[in-house]
């Protein structure tokens, strides 16, 4: 073998050597990054499973409370309108009964009582109640209302209620409609 051959060949091995090495180099990375890429164990596994568990179950009891109050709120409301609209019924009644009772037919009047009472009942049962306002009492703009004031008729009815025009009604804890006032002017 000539010289030439020689050097040919040690360049070759040579070339071979550095791929050879830099194929165990990227076998020895690859290795690397396998050994890198981990798998979570059961118990991590476990651990997030039941994190996404609870966190459902929160928000599914949310969701409930939520719709629950929904639902109540709508029947506040739904018996609210029908009262509402009953008021006006209630203070017919009120006025018929104080006519009839100028008459001096007593089973008219006792007829009416009879269904005026059960009708106040009826809805009194439902939640309804009667804001009480009386001639005399302090005037306060937060539970009543005011239609007019009048001079007063004497100086100890200055502020206060002369007259109700219509009672107020309450259902549950919220006002549904104010009393109708009248007030002596100061």
């Amino acid at each position: 073998m000539s010289t030439e051959e020689q050097k040919k060949n040690e360049e070759t091995n040579k070339q071979e050597q550095v791929v050879s090495n830099e194929n165990k180099k990227e076998e020895t990375q690859e290795e690397v990054k396998v050994e890198e890429i981990v798998e979570p164990t059961t118990e991590e596994l476990l651990q997030t499973e039941k994190d996404k568990y609870l966190r459902l179950f929160a928000e599914f009891e949310n969701y409930k409370k939520r719709t629950s109050k929904e639902r109540i709120e709508l029947y506040r409301t739904a018996g609210q309108d029908i009262m509402v609209s009953l008021l006006p019924v209630l203070d017919d009644f009120d006025r018929g009964l104080s006519e009839i009772k100028k008459v001096k037919d007593k089973g008219l009047l006792k007829g009416m009582t009879l269904i005026s009472d059960k009708l106040s009942s009826v809805l009194s049962q439902k939640g309804l109640e009667i804001v009480e306002a009386k001639a005399g009492d302090v005037f306060n703009a937060d539970l009543h209302e005011a239609i007019t004031q009048i001079p007063a008729p004497s100086d100890d009815l200055k502020g206060k209620i002369i007259d109700v025009i219509e009672n107020g009604y309450k259902l549950g804890d919220k006002v549904i409609r104010y009393p109708k006032v009248v007030i002596g002017q100061a």
